[in-house]
């Protein structure tokens, strides 16, 4: 500490009042008017500042909660990252953000380096199945990790049915489902679940195609070739896992010289938005991100947390964006 920072006994000697009074004032407890103004006018004048993390441990809290996400080079993580800063700043709350690229190996570190820092609690997006303590209060969004913990989701099943449903409705007759992401288990994996059980119930035929991270986009492009007679694609439309990969099938599909929406209709899964625009980068299925965002932060800072939930499932909603004949 340097020499010439002001410690709470200056601030006590600046005013006239006893160090008790100091503290009193700046712990929030009631003191005398003027005791009060003299204190914050000593405070001011010799430029000292109440630390809050130092008073938040000696109460047992710091009023910050961590967030660990994948990345935020995604517009869906930067938005979710944005809506849950905004939750927690109205509850006088800060966020601590943590970005593991989705390794492992780094989120297991986050969890130990989170500890340290002593937060409250932690909101995570992550791609692997995470050992995390009881005393360590934690919402996970769209991924299951135990009983005791919080899940908070989009309605991923309810989604996936309702992208079957309008592309039949928009004509489809020989739908497609295209996923990559990764091999564990999420509550994400349901898109596809929803949109084959609309298409059987509907006993209308549906091609499946699940790849894991890291898959080689040729196997997409072997897939569509594979559906390919007389220069005309069998499948004519396409449900994506993502936004992002309904952008790569959709220029996957003008090299073939097929159109879309023309020859073949995408609806992708987020509801990204362009930059300076907000128009959508294809027709999709929208996640409520704020309420995400929200109904996390809600979960994680409930004085009982004794009957949350396990799983919160949102409403999601289609509008269309220039991928689908309407």
């Amino acid at each position: 500490m340097k020499k010439n920072m002001p410690t709470m006994k200056d601030v006590a000697q600046e005013a006239g009042v006893a160090l008790g009074t100091v503290s009193k004032v700046f712990n929030g407890i009631a003191v005398g008017e003027s005791y009060r103004i003299k204190v914050e006018d000593a405070a001011r004048k010799l430029g000292y500042e109440v630390n809050q993390y130092a008073r938040g441990l000696r109460a047992g809290t710091t009023s910050t909660v961590a967030l660990i996400l994948p990345s935020v080079d995604h517009p869906f993580f930067s938005l979710l990252a944005q809506h849950i800063c905004a939750a927690l700043l109205q509850r006088n709350y800060r966020m601590l953000l943590y970005v593991t690229a989705a390794q492992p190996e780094a989120e297991r570190e986050c969890l130990g380096m989170v500890r340290q820092n002593k937060v409250d609690g932690v909101i995570a997006l992550t791609y692997n199945q995470l050992e995390v303590a009881e005393s360590l209060p934690f919402v996970s969004i769209d991924r299951c990790l135990g009983p005791n913990i919080p899940c908070v989701a989009a309605d991923n099943y309810a989604g996936g049915r309702l992208a079957a449903e309008k592309l039949l409705e928009l004509g489809c007759v020989h739908p497609a489902f295209l996923r990559v992401g990764s091999p564990n288990l999420s509550e994400t994996d349901k898109r596809g679940d929803g949109f084959e059980s609309l298409c059987r119930a509907r006993q209308i035929p549906c091609e499946m195609l699940r790849l894991d991270d890291g898959a080689e986009e040729a196997q997409f492009r072997e897939f569509f070739l594979s559906q390919m007679k007389d220069e005309k694609l069998n499948v004519d439309g396409i449900f994506c896992s993502t936004d992002l990969l309904a952008c790569r099938i959709r220029a996957m599909l003008a090299d073939l010289g097929l159109r879309v929406p023309e020859d073949v209709q995408i609806i992708g899964f987020d509801g990204i938005r362009q930059f300076g625009t907000g128009a959508l980068y294809c027709s999709t299925i929208i996640q409520p991100v704020r309420k995400i965002a929200e109904t996390s932060v809600d979960l994680l800072l409930a004085k009982d947390r004794s009957n949350a939930p396990a799983l919160v499932c949102l409403p999601v909603r289609y509008e269309s964006g220039g991928t689908t004949n309407e």
